[in-house]
């Protein structure tokens, strides 16, 4: 059995394009401004062990491996807890650039038949970390500054 989400989150910073390609891309330092990534390690050239845990009592693991690094689309295949694909694309707009978020995943297994009952509480952390991700995405652009 395989529950998937689809998740989906934008918005504008205040910071030239090839700046948040560059944050976005170094998945090393997202402990720095992403409160929700706990650790990162640096599988490979373009691999990454990345853990992530929000409100939830929950840690997820999950192994990134590149699949697009030029802007303005920025895609890893994601697999581990989860299965699928995460998609930042990045549009310049008048004061700045747009960044729009995207993921398709999917989990099977007993995290599966749990997520169907928590599937309120799942969205809800996601929506949470994502915020956290906008937050700290500027602070780190604007420090850059």
């Amino acid at each position: 059995m395989l529950a998937s989400y689809s998740f989906a989150a934008s918005w504008v910073t205040a910071a030239p394009l090839a700046d948040v390609a560059e944050t976005v891309l170094d998945l090393e330092r997202y402990p720095e401004w992403w409160p929700q990534v706990v650790a990162v390690a640096k599988l490979g050239p373009d691999t990454a062990r990345v853990l992530c845990r929000s409100a939830l009592p929950y840690t997820l693991d999950l192994v990134l491996d590149a699949v697009s690094q030029e802007p303005p689309v920025l895609e890893v295949a994601v697999s581990g807890d989860l299965e699928g694909w995460v998609r930042w694309t990045l549009t310049p707009v008048e004061g700045g650039t747009r960044t729009d978020f995207t993921q398709e995943v999917a989990v099977g297994g007993a995290l599966a038949a749990l997520s169907y009952v928590a599937r309120p509480a799942l969205r809800w952390n996601h929506d949470r970390m994502m915020r956290a991700c906008e937050h700290g995405l500027r602070g780190r652009l604007e420090a850059a500054r």
